[in-house]
């Protein structure tokens, strides 16, 4: 798997919710695929096309299966997730990640639990 799409395009939500069905079960039909984003009511039709723009996009591939196409992620989760983090706290906060945190400490978003998962991350990576 790559760490981001050949063509550096942005993948949308709709887009997002196709790729993690992928990224929890592949590889899957487009039919499996509408049965795992079932809850958003999308037709057949609507989850091939989500499926041709990731295969456009490089995002996805695609198998023969004899009459159908199996359909695999490209993009690693956690490659895509790293991107997608980034690109957020440079937008919203100058590239400062501590003011991500900071923001999130003022708004009091960020439960005890989520605090001491924070600091044992930290404790990690300073040694």
């Amino acid at each position: 798997m790559s760490d981001e799409p050949d063509t550096g395009e942005r993948i949308s939500e709709a887009e997002h919710a196709v790729m993690t069905a992928l990224w929890d079960r592949a590889p899957l039909t487009a039919s499996e695929v509408a049965e795992a984003v079932g809850s958003r009511a999308w037709s057949l039709a609507t989850v091939k096309t989500l499926l041709s723009r990731l295969v456009a996009k490089q995002a996805v591939t695609t198998e023969p299966d004899g009459k159908r196409f199996l359909y695999s992620p490209a993009l690693a989760r956690e490659a895509y997730l790293g991107g997608e983090s980034r690109r957020m706290v440079d937008r919203l906060f100058g590239g400062s990640a501590a003011g991500l945190f900071a923001h999130l400490a003022e708004s009091e978003a960020l439960t005890s639990s989520d605090l001491d998962q924070i600091e044992a991350l930290l404790k990690a990576l300073r040694k």
